[in-house]
């Protein structure tokens, strides 16, 4: 018996998926068909797949073509694959041609013909509608936001606003904008959406007046500087049956969301403690980050990402706060944090002046998870026991500026009528900014000489 494996993603199943397999099946007596996961897909940055893998793998099989139907995890599977089910020939579409060369120490390999005038990302542009996306702010983040925009399908930025006419011109001649202006209200006609990355300060009336003209609104963070503006503001969306959603890219990306699952699940026992730290050293002094008219300083900048990390792993009940901070200039150039539970603890710190190693630690009672610097960008994380046989380390892709998973969950948020990600609840993003609020209080705070 000659076995047969060819693998996909098989979203939208089509006629060139069917043609493929029927091809693959004539190969030999038994097929093999390995459907990518919806993981895996994210870690090799296909971002705009639409079905589920359980739906996938239901499309597979409806054809009655696969013998024999398994899952795509990892890379380097393929040989693992190949080599228990003892497979005679790989088979894969001709788009694919010479890339699997390296199988054919395993295996044989063939190369079939595609099915022209058809694919999975035809369809999805053929019936999918487009999201309109504006940009509030044309500076750093703006620029990083740019490049990481066509990485995702349904979206297409059309117009920037900066209340500097010369600096939206400018931002439109470099992108090729269809439009720009001045006028925030003459902006917002011209999209459905908005990606708000203005000074920290401004971001709240931003997104009220968006969301009153009936705009979807991805904010970068801090999301806003109080817990009142946060609760205010995502109670307008939801009356207005809009998506408000926190551009916490790092609680979007795959290394951190499969994290998140493994600690809740109970591979280190309960979660005790949590260690997040932050920082960059930054030689331009002049910049926002130093400014305190802009809400500079290292919490306003850095605090979003450490304690999205801590609401995700221990929730938002916590019961005191603590603050230790260095002041310069107005700004804080360091802080170190402490958020008290009733049986575990947390503590975040943050550097613009102070350098830290940027690691993130989770503690439990059976285990440990150790993210390395920079952790908020992580692509590998490892869960470590007292037997350090036990120990596993799993690694995945980040790609590109990270702002592509936030931006794709955003528009996926709009096409398909979600008003809530579980990656970053709108209670999580509240309790985030209304820790920001208290530091900013002063409450619980000591001053460093």
């Amino acid at each position: 018996m000659r076995t047969v494996i060819t693998y996909g993603t098989y979203d939208l199943l089509h006629q060139g998926h069917i043609n493929l397999l029927r091809r693959a099946k004539a190969l030999g007596d038994y097929l093999i068909v390995g459907v990518t996961s919806d993981s895996f897909d994210k870690e090799r940055g296909k971002l705009n797949v639409r079905g589920n893998v359980l739906e996938r793998v239901e499309a597979v099989r409806a054809t009655g073509l696969a013998d024999r139907i398994v899952i795509e995890d990892y890379v380097g599977q393929k040989i693992d694959d190949i080599q228990k089910y003892e497979v005679d020939i790989f088979a894969i579409g001709s788009d694919w041609e010479g890339h699997f060369d390296y199988l054919s120490e395993f295996c044989q390999v063939v190369y079939l013909p595609r099915t022209e005038g058809i694919s999975s990302t035809m369809l999805r542009a053929r019936n999918q509608r487009t999201v309109r996306l504006g940009i509030v702010g044309t500076g750093r983040i703006a620029e990083r936001f740019m490049s990481e925009v066509p990485c995702v399908n349904g979206v297409d930025v059309v117009s920037a606003f900066n209340p500097r006419k010369g600096e939206a011109d400018a931002f439109s001649l470099r992108h090729g904008l269809s439009s720009h202006s001045d006028s925030y209200d003459v902006f917002l006609k011209e999209v459905d959406s908005v990606y708000i990355a203005s000074p920290h300060p401004t971001h709240y009336e931003y997104v009220r007046r968006a969301l009153l003209a009936g705009r979807h609104v991805l904010c970068e963070i801090p999301f806003v500087l109080s817990g009142r503006e946060a609760r205010e503001l995502y109670e307008l969306a939801g009356a207005r049956n809009l998506v408000l959603l926190e551009a916490s890219k790092t609680a979007h990306c795959p290394a951190w969301t499969h994290l998140l699952v493994l600690a809740k699940s109970g591979v280190i026992g309960d979660i005790v403690d949590v260690k997040a730290s932050l920082s960059k050293l930054m030689a331009d002094t002049s910049l926002r980050e130093f400014d305190a008219a802009q809400a500079g300083g290292a919490m306003s900048e850095l605090a979003p990402l450490c304690l999205m990390a801590i609401v995700k792993l221990l929730g938002i009940g916590y019961k005191d706060l603590r603050f230790y901070t260095k002041m310069c200039n107005g700004v804080d150039v360091f802080t170190k944090g402490e958020v008290v539970y009733g049986s575990s603890v947390a503590s975040f710190t943050l550097g613009l002046g102070v350098k830290t190693e940027g690691n993130l630690v989770i503690s439990g009672t059976k285990g440990y998870i150790l993210v390395p610097s920079p952790w908020w960008l992580t692509n590998y994380f490892k869960v470590c026991y007292e037997d350090r046989n036990k120990n596993k380390r799993y690694f995945y892709a980040y790609q590109g500026e990270g702002l592509r998973y936030e931006l794709q969950e955003f528009v996926s948020m709009i096409l398909g009528g979600r008003m809530s990600s579980y990656r970053l609840r709108r209670r999580e993003s509240v309790a985030i900014a209304e820790i920001i609020e208290e530091y900013r209080k002063g409450k619980n705070t000591i001053i460093l000489d």
